[in-house]
């Protein structure tokens, strides 16, 4: 046991200790934790099995050899390797689900969360929406959330990687949805000819060469293949802007997320109305067109 924690004794010490640590040794917070006193309160829970949401009562009950033992260890993983806590415990959040994760995809994070859980409100009827796209899907989750916002939809998880469609099957395996959730080996449209969707929902990789070169170690735990989208960080949105209407239904619309990207977009397509979707609980570079706006605006590809 390390000596400078011998006097620590129940959680909320080490819920502390950790965060203290983790603001010593000046570690990256970007993964859907946003402060280090959040993700050690995060890690200790976890460590102990116990549910993100244990109330704080709880927090001063006294803990084992060898349940300080784990924490340390963990707390020490998460400082000498510089690898996000989802990466640690193997689960990630989005929409209030519980998901699978690890290095083969991008730790769940997307504003877009809000979106799916107000069912794309107001510019779709929820009771209309037949079928969804999870475009560059990675782990699932996006798909997956929007299969509980549309109980009667049928869901298609598409990626160009096939390591990460083998966590976006866990996924679908996870939450019992192997009836209205196809898993697709796809590069963007190639493999989804003829198909079409009330909404298209997409985050694709959208970091620019700049921002790629000057990523945090936390960051370059995750796959370059989920990040990464040339000098601009829009060699893909491009392409999907030009393909995706004649994957949409009449009344659908594409949402995209483009982090910091946006102003070049806007840059690009300065005729384009993008619609730039705000969010009560933070986040932006999330765009919204319609299947019209689409074709008037994009030329097919």
């Amino acid at each position: 046991m390390n000596t400078e924690t011998l006097g620590l004794n129940t959680l909320i010490d080490y819920m502390r200790w950790g965060a203290s640590r983790f603001v010593e040794a000046q570690l990256s917070f970007g993964h859907g934790l946003s402060s280090p006193l959040d993700e050690a309160v995060y890690l200790v829970l976890r460590t102990l099995n116990l549910p993100v949401d244990t109330p704080d009562i709880y927090w001063q009950s006294a803990l084992t050899a060898n349940e300080k033992l784990a924490i340390e260890a963990v707390i020490q993983r998460r400082i000498n390797e510089r690898i996000p806590a989802a990466y640690i415990t193997k689960e990630g959040w989005f929409a209030g689900l519980q998901f699978y994760i690890d290095e083969r995809v991008l730790v769940p994070r997307s504003p877009i969360a809000e979106l799916v859980e107000s069912q794309f409100s107001p510019w779709i009827n929820p009771d209309e929406v037949e079928n969804v796209l999870d475009l560059c899907t990675g782990s699932g989750c996006i798909g997956i959330a929007c299969a509980y916002a549309f109980p009667y939809a049928q869901i298609d998880l598409a990626d160009i990687s096939e390591d990460a469609l083998e966590v976006a099957r866990m996924n679908v395996e996870q939450h019992d949805a192997e009836g209205r959730v196809s898993v697709i080996q796809s590069d963007l449209f190639e493999n989804l000819e003829g198909r079409v969707y009330d909404i298209i929902v997409s985050n694709p990789p959208y970091v620019d060469a700049e921002d790629m070169a000057t990523l945090s170690d936390e960051f370059q735990h995750e796959p370059e293949l989920g990040l990464s989208s040339g000098e601009q960080g829009l060699d893909l949105t491009r392409t999907i802007l030009k393909q995706a209407g004649k994957h949409l239904t009449d009344m659908g619309i594409l949402v995209v997320e483009v982090g910091n990207s946006q102003y070049a977009l806007a840059q690009m397509f300065p005729d384009a109305p993008f619609h730039w979707l705000q969010f009560e609980r933070g986040g932006d570079g999330v765009f919204l067109l319609t299947k019209q706006q689409l074709d008037k605006y994009f030329e097919p590809s």
